[in-house]
């Protein structure tokens, strides 16, 4: 079943309702260190339909540089793509300009992560009536699970900018240089949303372990990239997106199944930070329970029999 056409629009609004808005150029962190040069990893299979790869890229803490592992992430609503993060030299250091969801990916700084961000865009798949098209000539998927795929090795090697030796940071000393695009430009004045509640526990876990560290891993990090985010709520969010994409929930379902999902995540991050960073069993069993409710409640409303019927 197609999808209406005016649904990713809707779907656009009613992300930007649940999530927060990000600027046009959020900066986190600057450091006088360079980040080190982006390891080389096999990307992991698509574990589903919609989901979109979200590069790895290194982060900043107390003990220095740590690795984000790459992964295939659920968007905040259909028609949505990654901008990946990336760090850029101005003003005497180096500064992190986080990623964010738009309708247009916008500049990353000119930095080849590859897997269709190839410096310049994003070649790796596009949205269409309602579902992700992947292209198999840059992206890892099994047909077997994702049929909707194609081949063209052409749009990458014509966007394909070069950076031969996996150079991580824009402008500087041996930096890439890649001014953005008239494109990209417009891309970066668009509505932007902020990494989904899973992709910021994506990057707490990876800020928590000391073996993502550059310190510990001298840039050969031991997790390099997943095909999923840890945990149920991540899984829930893949969950909801393919139903809207099959048109088996109204986006009024989504909005508050995702709205769930969102304050079963608060409640984590609040029981954690009340107890040194870490869970009672009292409050897991808590956790599994409400996740337990979720699930049946997704499921009931995917196979109700009422496909779509409200948007």
């Amino acid at each position: 079943m197609k999808l209406p056409r005016r649904l990713p629009a809707l779907l656009l609004a009613l992300a930007a309702a649940l999530f927060p808005a990000t600027s046009r150029a959020a900066v986190f962190v600057s450091v006088g260190i360079a980040p080190p040069a982006l390891p080389v990893y096999v990307q992991p299979p698509c574990p589903q339909p919609g989901f979109l790869w979200t590069p790895g890229y290194w982060g900043y803490g107390a003990a220095g540089y740590y690795w984000i592992p790459g992964v295939w992430a659920a968007p905040p609503a259909i028609g949505m793509l990654w901008t990946p993060p990336y760090w850029g030299w101005g003003g005497g250091a180096y500064v992190f300009h986080a990623g964010y969801w738009g309708p247009h990916v916008g500049y990353y700084g000119g930095i080849n992560y590859g897997f269709g961000y190839m410096g310049v865009g994003f070649v790796g798949g596009y949205w269409h009536g309602g579902e992700f098209a992947y292209n198999r000539a840059v992206m890892n998927v099994n047909t077997t699970v994702i049929h909707n795929t194609y081949i063209n090795r052409t749009v990458v090697n014509r966007y394909t900018v070069n950076n031969v030796n996996h150079v991580a940071y824009s402008g500087g000393p041996g930096g890439i240089n890649h001014p953005p695009s008239p494109q990209e430009r417009v891309a970066m004045s668009e509505n932007h949303l902020s990494p989904t509640a899973a992709q910021a526990q994506h990057m707490q876990a990876a800020a928590r372990d000391p073996q993502q560290s550059f310190s510990a891993n001298h840039g050969q990090p031991a997790v390099m990239a997943k095909n999923t985010i840890n945990g149920r709520s991540y899984n829930q969010q893949g969950r909801i997106a393919q139903g809207l994409q099959r048109g088996q929930l109204s986006s009024g379902q989504a909005a508050r199944d995702l709205n769930r999902q969102q304050n079963i995540h608060n409640s984590v991050v609040a029981d954690r930070s009340a107890n040194g960073g870490r869970l009672t069993p009292q409050q897991r069993q808590n956790i599994n329970r409400r996740q337990n409710n979720a699930s049946r409640q997704i499921y009931r409303q995917r196979h109700n029999g009422n496909r779509g019927q409200r948007y």
